[in-house]
């Protein structure tokens, strides 16, 4: 499961908490907290 701060990979990744999608479009992007919620774990969409 992708938190907060890790590079994994470009693609879709969805908030476990609310649902909020975020796409990173590199594969050095890190993933940020939640913009909705500010939770921190995510899955892949």
């Amino acid at each position: 499961m992708p938190h907060t701060g890790e590079t994994p990979g470009k693609g879709e990744y969805k908030c476990k908490n609310c649902g909020e999608q975020i796409t990173l479009d590199e594969d050095k992007d890190r993933l940020p907290p939640c913009p909705n919620c500010h939770e921190t774990e995510y899955t892949e969409a």
